[in-house]
């Protein structure tokens, strides 16, 4: 049986998203797919993603919809942003925590690697099978829980990963050691404690150092916008897509937001996200705060939020001029 479609033209240029996009909770429409599709980033499906693109390629703009997507549901955000924060700062009012350097993002991992674990302690413990206990309320992971027992999830934004392995003294190449590590773990085994990774960058392969292809091999979903050579197509959808990795090479620089997406089934297409502005995007982080989860953990690495400006009082009264 074969299915044909046609499209009298091309959907990609000025991007109009459909009505019924097929959102929902942990699913964020994001782009448009060239068969006028809507391209839905869905994390139970596939929990953790790289995004790889050049300077000005419209990876930003991916990034933007899906913080904005994910801003409106009860999720934790975490980000860590290691260009001081340029890139996620804007998003702070609904950040559970954001690490603006290197220093910092060090001192975040280990605290959510102890947020997994207490979780898996949690499954564990509803583990503990009473023989009264039905087959359905046994689980593995933290979706089989009754709903007032389930943890929020986590979504992990780490933007510009190759600042987390450049080094430049032995001190920080430990500290790089580590923060790889325990990116490794997260990867491996935070699905199942509902923490997912989203991992954006220009370049991600192995001159990163020690831990950057095992890291990768654990990012199942794929996105490649404009990249400056064929070398960095291959790094995100070389292992995956082979087939794609000329169609990623292909992106014209005057078409930003551009991207072709696959998965480890060896399915591509080409997307491209509708414009929205990072005023508009900031907006909905500010509109949806009240929706920050209490984790306790992550409390000290909460953003500052800057005091916003009381105007002054308007007088109904008209001034008179002084009279001696």
């Amino acid at each position: 049986m074969v299915e044909l479609r046609l499209i009298g033209f091309d959907v990609l240029r000025k991007v109009r998203m459909p009505r019924k996009t097929g959102g929902g909770f942990l699913k964020v429409p994001v782009a448009l797919r060239e068969d006028a599709t809507p391209f839905v980033r869905d994390y139970r499906a596939i929990p953790h993603q790289l995004t790889l693109g050049a300077t000005l390629s419209g990876k930003s703009m991916f990034l933007r919809h899906l913080i904005a997507g994910l801003a409106r549901q009860r999720v934790a955000l975490v980000g860590i942003d290691c260009k001081r924060g340029v890139e996620l700062a804007p998003f702070a009012p609904r950040l559970s925590a954001l690490a603006t350097d290197p220093v910092q993002a060090a001192e975040l991992l280990p605290v959510l690697v102890g947020l997994m674990e207490d979780r898996y302690d949690l499954i564990k413990t509803r583990q503990g099978i009473a023989p009264s206990t039905p087959d359905e309320e046994i689980t593995s992971d933290i979706w089989g829980l009754p709903e007032d027992e389930r943890p929020v999830p986590v979504v992990l934004l780490v933007d510009e990963v190759a600042e987390l392995f450049l080094v430049a003294t032995r001190k920080d190449e430990e500290r790089r050691d580590e923060m790889v590590t325990q990116l490794i773990r997260l990867a491996q085994l935070g699905r199942a404690a509902g923490i997912y990774l989203e991992v954006c960058g220009q370049r991600f392969g192995a001159e990163l150092g020690k831990g950057a292809t095992m890291l990768r091999a654990q990012l199942t979903g794929r996105v490649c916008h404009r990249v400056n050579d064929e070398a960095s197509a291959k790094m995100a959808l070389g292992d995956i897509a082979p087939e794609a990795v000329g169609a990623a090479c292909a992106i014209a620089p005057e078409r930003p937001g551009l991207a072709v997406a696959g998965d480890t089934s060896g399915g591509w297409s080409r997307i491209r996200p509708p414009h929205l502005s990072l005023a508009d995007a900031a907006a909905i982080c500010r509109d949806h705060a009240h929706l920050v989860p209490d984790l306790p953990a992550l409390k000290p690495f909460r953003p500052d939020m800057p005091a916003v400006p009381v105007s002054a009082p308007t007088s109904l009264l008209k001034p008179l001029p002084a009279v001696e």
